[in-house]
């Protein structure tokens, strides 16, 4: 009777539940999620974008949009694998020349150039490239527009040294030059592309309205390339792009007519320091185009330490070739300078990227540091709204 009577209360249990649960409702179905991107708030004149080299990573690099006024993060562009990127013209579309494989670091190679529109961050189109994009740590001349945005230009290196013509509007590719051994694309106008040759000679391509060559015409040597190199990275000037040598000689360029025009080379440097201060780093020099101020990354070192950050950042008058200033870091709490950058507003500020990968921001004109981001980007590269 004991194991009945236990068989008759869980049977009744069973029909209190099933009662219970006949009157209860279902909860109704939770709304479907939608995703929405937010656009970002008016550019402000100290946006940077500062581009992450992840060597632990070299498939997952990423652009780092961050405001110099607030300090703040504001958003990420994905890089891809050794990439190289731009801004166009008007400061509104990011442009990321980047490589894929199909298993991550290996399998079948894709290279395409990505466009982000800039008050999203959101992707807006590509153009996939034939497999032969530089991948070189960054410069401006891996992948740069022409001065009206009609054309895209990208370096392609295979060893043998070209570069790719695309059209950003249809998203195609329109044609590829060859450069004669003379590698990155320097432009100039709306249709010229300049060209560093290993024989310190500039060559220089014009192209028509459908991207195809016109002409050709190699410079005169700007530099000695077995004497004294220049760094690669020019520094844009209201004429041209200034290049910096190991030894510390700037040559300025002015692109504004068919041919550069070279200045007489001018030094950072003393005689005395001469070989003892050098420029060095990533991105070696920035200048505020109407002060007319040329700021650089110094270090002591010799021979083979142009990779070197700066222990110093060497402020001078680029009229007058005089040094203004000289700020050093480790007073300031930071370690060696690899990439300056400088805001072009009345009121600038200059960034300042260490090998610790901080991100200092400091006052352009007293050298006073206002806010220093930690670990932005392993290696950074950067880059300021126009």
């Amino acid at each position: 009777m004991q194991s009945g009577s236990r068989w008759v209360a869980a049977l009744g249990l069973a029909l209190s539940g099933a009662a219970l649960g006949a009157t209860l409702a279902p909860p109704p179905p939770l709304p479907a999620e939608r995703l929405t991107v937010e656009k970002l708030p008016a550019r402000g004149p100290h946006w940077v974008y500062v581009f992450d080299e992840a060597f632990d990573n070299e498939t997952d690099m990423r652009v780092l949009l961050f405001d110099g006024d607030s300090f703040r993060r504001l958003g990420q562009i994905d890089a891809g694998y050794y990439s190289s990127f731009n801004l166009s013209p008007d400061g509104d579309t990011t442009v990321v020349g980047t490589t894929y494989f199909a298993r991550g670091s290996r399998g079948a190679r894709t290279d395409v150039v990505e466009f982000t529109d800039n008050r999203t961050l959101a992707v807006s189109g590509e153009i996939v490239l034939p497999p032969k994009r530089a991948q070189t740590l960054p410069t401006l001349f891996n992948l740069a527009y022409s001065s009206d945005a009609r054309l895209l230009y990208v370096s392609y290196v295979t060893p043998a040294a070209s570069f790719g013509v695309l059209d950003p509007q249809k998203k195609t590719v329109l044609g590829e030059i060859d450069t004669a051994g003379c590698v990155l694309v320097i432009p100039s106008g709306p249709s010229r592309v300049a060209s560093l040759c290993e024989n310190g000679r500039l060559l220089t391509v014009t192209l028509d309205a459908q991207g195809r060559e016109v002409s050709r015409s190699m410079s005169e040597p700007f530099f000695d390339a077995d004497r004294d190199p220049v760094f690669v990275q020019g520094i844009p000037t209201a004429e041209g792009f200034a290049f910096l040598s190991f030894l510390g000689d700037v040559h300025e360029l002015d692109f504004r007519g068919a041919q550069p025009k070279m200045a007489p080379p001018w030094s950072l440097v003393s005689a005395t320091e001469r070989g003892v201060w050098r420029p060095g780093a990533q991105q070696p020099g920035a200048i505020h185009m109407h002060l007319g101020r040329l700021y650089v990354p110094m270090h002591q070192g010799g021979e083979g330490t142009h990779k070197d950050g700066g222990t110093e950042i060497w402020v001078f008058d680029m009229a007058s070739h005089r040094r203004l200033a000289r700020w050093p870091m480790q007073a300031r709490g930071l370690s060696r300078v690899v990439v300056v950058q400088v805001s072009q507003d009345p009121a600038p500020v200059l960034f300042a990227a260490t090998d610790a990968a901080d991100l200092a921001v400091l006052d352009a004109l007293s050298g006073h540091i206002r806010h220093v981001e930690k670990k932005l980007g392993q290696t950074p590269w950067m880059m300021l709204t126009p």
